[in-house]
């Protein structure tokens, strides 16, 4: 999402609009999965590739828009219902609708975890909403010995108003694993981990309500900028993270007999 890969910027009305696009337009998209109200499709690539670009879609009875995006913003609440989740934190502002973030998650065994740094944006629009990122480069959070440094190309949220009360949520991604994946990692992730991680933000959406009444309810630094006691970044201070110039692993050769039993519900 970096213009041209060659210095780190903050998106504006036109990498909204197009994120918008790729989410809503079914054109180069081949629909992986349709069932129980989530729908996943994968753009063509190279057979080879383990860039995949991967689109999800779920519709949100009961949950309206500004909950969802409340959801997804507020890392003290994602504690409770990413399971996937090792760890995550904001480590400083750029704006009152930009951010950097640290990021990690548990692989199905025997994959090693993995770990992003990216610049996070966000844009309400009326009853919609869009949260992105990308991945960069911050000079205090180099890779760590103990997690494979992956590179987010681009990776986003669109929450569109559906009537009163309920939500469509989009998920876009495109993410280089920094590692030469086997074929059936790619297929489970648009068979398993994607649906189940779209259920996940649901039921965590009709949950939030009730969870925020009791923890810091007035308290919404992504929509009361005000309130947020974040230390500034600079842009300077930022580069962008080219996968080029991090560790690649092969773990082409790990077999799917081995996987975690916990990973094949759906």
């Amino acid at each position: 999402m970096s213009r041209g890969g060659k210095m780190v910027y903050i998106p504006d009305d036109s990498d909204f609009s197009s994120f918008r696009d790729q989410c809503e337009s079914l054109e180069g998209w081949h629909c992986r999965y349709n069932k129980a109200g989530v729908t996943v499709w994968s753009q063509a690539q190279e057979e080879s590739c383990a860039v995949q670009k991967i689109k999800t879609c779920i519709s949100c009875k009961d949950v309206p828009a500004e909950t969802l995006y409340d959801v997804l913003h507020d890392t003290r609440y994602r504690k409770k219902w990413d399971s996937n989740m090792i760890e995550t934190y904001d480590i400083g502002r750029l704006t009152v609708n930009a951010d950097v973030g640290y990021y990690s998650w548990k692989c199905p065994s025997p994959l090693k975890n993995r770990d992003f740094v990216t610049l996070r944006s966000w844009l309400p629009l009326g009853n919609d909403y869009m949260i992105i990122n990308y991945s960069v480069k911050h000079p205090k959070y180099p890779p760590r010995k103990d997690f494979v440094r992956a590179v987010s190309l681009q990776t986003g949220y669109l929450i569109k108003a559906n009537g009163a009360g309920a939500c469509i949520l989009y998920y876009l991604t495109q993410v280089d694993p920094r590692g030469s994946l086997p074929k059936w990692v790619v297929n489970r992730v648009s068979q398993f981990v994607a649906p189940k991680a779209m259920k996940k933000i649901y039921k965590a959406g009709l949950k939030y309500p009730e969870w925020k009444r009791k923890h810091d309810p007035g308290y919404k630094p992504w929509v009361y900028p005000e309130q947020n006691t974040l230390p500034s970044v600079s842009l300077a201070d930022l580069s962008v993270q080219h996968a080029d110039s991090l560790e690649n692993i092969d773990e082409a050769g790990l077999p799917e007999d081995h996987l975690s039993t916990s990973d094949h519900e759906a």
